[in-house]
């Protein structure tokens, strides 16, 4: 299995990367986290020779508006989105005149799935819990040829985090706040945050991502907190737009 990191920078794009998007690439699907400006790199690594899986973790702008970009891709045949409640409705009021091509326009079939509700129709196992922000927002636990993989972006540290990320061969997490760096009003994790969910979890690999495009302007900041996050977990990574991990 592969991950690999379209855009890594959250609120709106900057130098250091696009809005937050991650290909996991498995021997039967490939599966996309969030949707992010990022997403307009899709097209690089999926040949079309099987299904597109997208999840949507919330609808914050930075993690949805790469959807504009869906109407350019070739090789896609089938596309399916997962989001939370109401996601047909959101996203078929997104994904439609006048901001975008509609979705039943799209050149490839396309259907909307909501969960937790619908998760039984997946082909693969996913878990999903509500998460600590300022929106609603879910973490995701994937089990993928035989490992798991959890993603847990725009949340503060909370106990459904250290569920989804218990014994996970990858964690995925943000790192929108520097070190040392908290706000109860607009939750999110910070460098300590994310590493200690990673070592509590009893995680494999950390991999940082969603760096707030304010807070961390330069590689050298995301350096800077990945020196903080090793101190707690050693195994942790930042992410740059086009890195690729295969575990």
């Amino acid at each position: 299995m592969e991950a690999i990191f379209l855009g890594t920078t959250g609120w709106y794009d900057t130098p250091q990367g696009s809005t937050v998007c991650t290909l996991l690439r498995t021997k039967k699907y490939d599966i996309v986290l969030d949707a992010g400006y990022g997403l307009n790199r899709l097209e690089r690594y999926v040949d079309g020779g099987g299904p597109v899986y997208l999840f949507l973790s919330h609808f914050h702008l930075d993690h949805i508006v790469g959807l504009h970009t869906l109407v350019k891709f070739k090789r896609i045949k089938r596309l399916t989105i997962c989001a939370g409640a109401g996601a047909r409705r959101i996203l078929g009021a997104f994904i439609n005149k006048p901001f975008t091509v509609p979705l039943a326009a799209l050149p490839y079939q396309v259907k909307v799935l909501e969960l937790p509700a619908e998760a039984k129709k997946l082909p693969f196992s996913v878990s999903t819990l509500p998460l600590e922000h300022a929106d609603p927002v879910l973490g995701f636990r994937f089990r993928l040829d035989g490992k798991i993989v959890t993603y847990c972006t725009d949340t503060g540290y909370c106990p459904n985090a250290l569920k989804l990320a218990r014994g996970a061969d990858l964690l995925i997490t943000e790192c929108s706040h520097l070190p040392g760096e908290a706000n109860p009003g607009w939750p999110h994790f910070n460098p300590e945050t994310a590493a200690r969910l990673a070592a509590e979890a009893g995680a494999g690999r950390l991999i940082l991502t969603h760096f707030s495009a304010d807070r961390y302007p330069r590689p050298a900041d995301r350096a800077a907190g990945l020196r903080v996050a090793r101190r707690t977990f050693p195994g942790a990574a930042a992410a740059r737009d086009g890195l690729r991990f295969k575990f």
